[in-house]
């Protein structure tokens, strides 16, 4: 008898732990597979989702269950299955849903979605702030697809490095599992439990658990789709932007659930299409599939479809079960698609946080969470992993091993640091070592040749040559070592230097500079005039924009962060400062009645500098309230906070130290930000102030100036420079000076009205610039651009204001990602 028990005991405890597969497909009528099907055991927390092929797979204990299936649009099914001690296959044929149009009122013509609609709108904030507080875990995995890619891409043979030249490929693939806690209205935080990037054994990969909430006005997907965000079907505001149609209702749980189309009433706004399913009487989201497309102001993608299906979790509140994205690109050649889903399981409703769990910490990645074994994820994921994707996960695991080894990173190296022409005129030539972690890089002829007056003819060259000093993966300790000569044809001067940078730091970034020789300097030592601009202005406007002068130098600089959006910062410097004088003046388009200006700024200044030496030290501490950080096991990454950034500094230049001559002592303090309105923009600013201490005796380079451009149609940097006055013009050493820029780019608002423009998309942008000196002069500089004109380009036109002096205007052109930094 007693054995008997004991028997019995280890078969429960055997079957307890042996729980076994419940498999099966879900399609529909027509045998089409229904991707991302919801799976769940009928009365328990227990369920799975379907993959892209419609295959699922759930562990079950044997007993008898009752399994729910549901995809949206499609009609609920339950069937009800016993579990025994092997395991079971059962599949799930899901017909469309079939809708009933119950008499209704019609008032007026109105469609009856409106009074739904309208009912939606009225709980809206009720069902977002629902749940005050709650956690649950969230699968993630994310795979994009290649459908075609070009040959080339600006001159560069596209080479994905994994030997498949097919065309369709999986390009992307990754998986994570996170636990996300909320406590509204201010606080999330996701802390990756694991995560696997196909192809990266120490990648951490994608994981974007957050919840699109469509209770939300404004719903913002991602980072850079689209600036303004789109408003939601069910926002405040929604009837003014949206058309309904009502499509019938069904029945589920006892529930009545009314499926309304959404339709946009005008292209070129950041608006939805598809369908949205609305609970009776609750008046909450049951389920979605919504649609964005180009017309919809997305800017990176072709098209977008969003779906979601919610659950009811108890105390009459509702939790979200499954999120799939499908993004489409199709860009420079390349044609790409993919999925990205979210299955959220194991809620708790009313968690208990600590005080301290919510930090400055939003994303979290725990130790070993890119270390996890097959056997957990095999165990963990809810979803199947598709055959392709396995064999992906396989293949490319293998070839990052592959890639560890001595031939493979020869083979690597030779095919990345081939010398190519566009490489040699533009981007610059790049030599790796992978085997030693070291990388050479020098600069293209574009940036080494260049002409102005001083020197005539310039050859400027160096190289950059770094090398990481340990093995970890992600670590920042790396040494560079950067060496120029510089030399001019014309007044045969040979500057030579040298420049070592040391970054080191576990959790937050900190880097060691010392630098020491010989060079050029512009008399702003920021460099406001572009070297190519310079050059163009010289040999074809016979315009010498660029005033320099050579020194020896010497000097060290420390940069640290220490958290809480912290970064102080430390230099030293002595220059022992020669002047320089005109020794050429030669140009492609000979204008006798025109003659170069001085090498020294003018109008500020009559004379050159007599040769001196300068020793000066700068402090400042830059700080952003609130800023937030990604968290790796070994560093964390500063992702900004809704806050203003602060920075103060301060300059002495001593005298006596290494015969220095100058004696003053400085200040500046400045605030930006960027306010994103949402529908109606982003508004920028930057604001500056500061001035003179003492000044008992300063040198031109050590005059405050301002970032100027009259030397070219081309510009760029437009919240620090000015745009029609000279780099000079306003140079001082005043007690107090102010300076402002501010624009507005409302990224289509206004424009998307316009016929033509809003079939461009061509955006507006409006702002003003302005300076203000004590007991000196003022200045004001409004304009009015466009942006987005083919992509790349934006067109601004100035007016300028200064205080007892003539009025003057003028057009601005700037060309995204372009290498002209012309000013």
């Amino acid at each position: 008898m007693r054995q008997s028990v004991y028997l019995i005991f280890l078969i429960l405890l055997f079957s307890k732990l042996n729980p076994q597969k419940l498999t099966g497909t879900v399609k529909d009528f027509t045998g089409s597979k229904l991707s991302f099907s919801s799976i769940e055991v009928k009365g328990k927390s227990i369920g799975t989702t379907a993959n892209e092929e419609g295959r699922f797979s759930l562990s079950l204990s044997p007993g008898s269950y009752t399994i729910v299936c549901q995809h949206i649009g499609y009609q609920r099914q339950e069937k009800t299955i016993t579990i025994s001690s092997e395991n079971t296959k059962l599949d799930f044929e899901l017909s469309i849903q079939q809708l009933t149009l119950p008499e209704v009122i019609v008032k007026q013509g109105e469609d009856p979605a409106y009074a739904i609609i309208r009912n939606a709108i009225s709980k809206r904030r009720y069902h977002k702030d629902e749940l005050e507080k709650f956690t649950t875990e969230v699968y993630t995995k994310g795979q994009l697809r290649l459908r075609d890619f070009p040959k080339k891409f600006f001159g560069q043979k596209i080479d994905f490095e994994d030997g498949d030249t097919a065309k369709n490929k999986i390009l992307y693939l990754s998986e994570a599992v996170a636990k996300y806690s909320v406590e509204k209205p201010r606080h999330s935080k996701v802390e990756v439990l694991a995560t696997r990037v196909s192809g990266q054994n120490n990648g951490f990969g994608l994981s974007a658990p957050q919840i699109i909430s469509f209770y939300e006005n404004n719903i913002q997907i991602g980072e850079n789709l689209s600036p303004r965000g789109f408003i939601s079907p069910i926002a405040e505001n929604a009837l003014n932007f949206y058309r309904y149609k009502y499509e019938g209702a069904f029945f589920e749980e006892g529930r009545q659930i009314s499926k309304i189309r959404v339709i946009p009433k005008r292209k070129f706004e950041p608006l939805f299409s598809g369908y949205i399913n609305i609970v009776e009487d609750e008046w909450r989201i049951h389920s979605l599939q919504l649609l964005l497309t180009k017309s919809s102001g997305m800017e990176l993608i072709d098209s977008l479809q969003l779906e979601q299906l919610y659950m009811p979790a108890g105390n009459n509140s509702w939790v979200i079960k499954n999120q799939v994205i499908y993004p489409v690109v199709k860009m420079f050649g390349f044609d790409a698609y993919g999925n990205f889903v979210n299955v959220y399981s194991k809620y708790d409703l009313n968690p208990s946080f600590s005080k301290a769990f919510f930090d400055n910490t939003i994303l979290k990645y725990t130790d070993s969470s890119n270390k996890k074994p097959i056997d957990y994820w095999e165990e963990t994921r809810p979803l199947v992993l598709q055959k392709e994707e396995a064999d992906d996960f396989i293949k490319k695991d293998s070839l990052a091993l592959l890639r560890k080894s001595s031939v493979y990173l020869d083979s690597i190296d030779r095919i990345r640091n081939k010398i190519t022409l566009s490489k040699i005129l533009i981007s610059g030539i790049s030599i790796s070592n992978q085997k030693r972690r070291t990388d050479i890089s020098f600069l293209p002829l574009i940036n080494i040749a260049s002409y102005n007056t001083v020197e005539g003819l310039v050859i400027n060259a160096g190289a950059t040559i770094s090398k990481k000093i340990d093995t970890i993966a992600h670590s920042r300790k790396a040494i560079s070592f950067t060496p120029e000569i510089r030399y001019g044809f014309s007044n045969q001067h040979l500057n030579p230097n040298l420049s070592v940078t040391y970054a080191f730091g576990k959790k937050y970034r900190n880097a060691l500079t010392i630098a020491g020789g010989s060079d050029v300097f512009q008399f702003n030592n920021q460099n406001p005039v572009g070297i190519l601009g310079s050059t163009v202005s010289a040999l074809i406007s016979e315009k010498n924009n660029l005033k320099i002068y050579e020194a020896l130098f010497g000097g060290i600089s420390f940069s640290k962060s220490i958290g809480e959006g912290i970064t102080w910062n430390f230099s030293s410097e002595w220059q022992d400062r020669k002047p320089l004088e005109n020794t050429t003046d030669f140009t492609l388009n000979d204008k006798t009645d025109l003659e170069f200006t001085p090498n020294f700024p003018l109008p500020v200044f009559n004379i050159n500098i007599t040769r001196h030496q300068a020793f000066i030290v700068t402090a400042g501490l830059r700080w952003q309230p609130g800023t937030k950080y990604i968290e790796f096991p070994d560093r964390k990454i500063s992702v900004g906070s809704k806050y203003p950034v602060f920075n103060i500094g301060y300059t002495q230049g001593i005298p006596n130290i290494f015969k220095s001559n100058i004696d003053y002592s400085k200040w500046n303090a400045g605030i930006s930000d960027d306010f994103n309105f949402k529908l109606f923009g982003v508004f920028s600013y930057r604001l500056n102030v500061g001035g003179f201490i003492t000044k008992d005796k300063i040198e031109i380079p050590d005059y405050i100036h301002y970032k100027g451009n009259t030397s070219t149609l081309f510009t760029g940097a437009y919240l620090e420079r000015f745009q029609l006055i000279p780099h000079y013009y306003f140079s001082n050493k005043s007690s107090l000076q102010s300076t402002g820029f501010i624009e507005h780019h409302f990224n289509g608002f206004l424009t998307n009205k316009i016929p033509v423009i809003k079939n461009l998309k061509w955006n507006l942008v409006v702002g003003t610039n302005a300076l203000f000196i004590n007991n000196g002069g003022q200045y004001i500089e409004p304009f009015i651009a466009l942006e987005n004109i083919f992509k790349i380009i934006r067109a601004d036109y100035i007016f300028g204001f200064e205080k007892n002096a003539p009025s003057r205007s003028g057009i601005r052109v700037s060309v995204l990602t372009s290498f002209l930094n012309t000013q």
